[in-house]
């Protein structure tokens, strides 16, 4: 009784002060995580991309049945973050079969972490990445990864100041386009690096 009431105090002090809040991302977020996740994919990768290809893959991969089977995936794991009371980005994290490549060991996956274009360099993408930290902490796992597109600059140099190097790649199509995501991996003990700015994460 007294945590919880310790806890509703914490995040009403939390939303009062303006200050970001994250939270799991359940089934009754799903419109919201879908509308999210288009506009932060779109916001990242038009530029770069074919408009017929970014059309395409945003049409597919973000559907509302789509999402909610990820969500039920009982190896994968949503959480929101909110800026002075603004949706302003997401995490999903895997483990177990629900990782999208199998690499030796008990390992966490970073499948997505993006923070939409506005509420950038406020410190959000390194919170969730924190975030992402603890699950594969209380999950057991030795190692975390990721996968990021080879000309997102941003995003290689952010997780490199969190200690990830590169130990793999691999190709993906984008429509017509052939495409190559470096595969960046680091152990989870190396887990305080704390002078990151930049949050343009993919």
């Amino acid at each position: 009784m007294i945590g919880c009431m310790l806890k509703k105090v914490i995040n009403a002090i939390i939303n009062r002060e303006g200050e970001n809040l994250i939270q799991v991302c359940t089934k009754k977020d799903i419109e919201a995580l879908k509308d999210l996740s288009i506009q932060t994919f779109d916001e990242t990768f038009r530029a770069q991309n074919k408009t017929e290809n970014i059309e395409q893959y945003l049409a597919n991969a973000f559907t509302t049945n789509k999402l909610l089977h990820e969500i039920e995936n009982p190896h994968s794991y949503f959480y929101i973050i909110y800026y002075q009371q603004k949706l302003a980005g997401y995490l999903k994290v895997n483990i177990l079969d629900a990782q999208t490549e199998q690499y030796p060991g008990n390992n966490l996956e970073i499948e997505r972490i993006y923070i939409l274009k506005d509420f950038q360099k406020f410190g959000l993408g390194k919170q969730l990445f924190n975030r992402a930290v603890t699950v594969a902490e209380t999950k057991g796992c030795d190692q975390i990864w990721l996968g990021v597109w080879e000309k997102n600059n941003n995003a290689i140099q952010f997780y490199e100041r969190l200690g990830f190097s590169k130990i793999d790649e691999h190709a993906f199509y984008m429509g017509d386009e052939r495409q190559v995501d470096f595969i960046m991996s680091r152990p989870l003990k190396e887990d305080s690096y704390s002078n990151v700015h930049s949050e343009t994460v993919s």
